[in-house]
């Protein structure tokens, strides 16, 4: 019984700790990915359409 209340325990820390860290809309690092992934776009788009000039 004290093996599945601490793997129980163990289980909800780390989906806390998930959801703080990776999936946090603000500061999460998924937010950080896409925030860069769309500012990599952004400059990749304009270098490639200086370029054609």
């Amino acid at each position: 019984m004290r093996n599945i209340l601490m793997t129980v325990m163990l289980l909800v820390v780390v989906i806390v700790l998930f959801n703080n860290i990776i999936a946090n809309d603000t500061t999460g690092t998924s937010k950080q990915i896409q925030t860069q992934g769309s500012s990599a776009n952004t400059k990749i788009g304009s270098m490639l359409s200086t370029g054609s000039n």
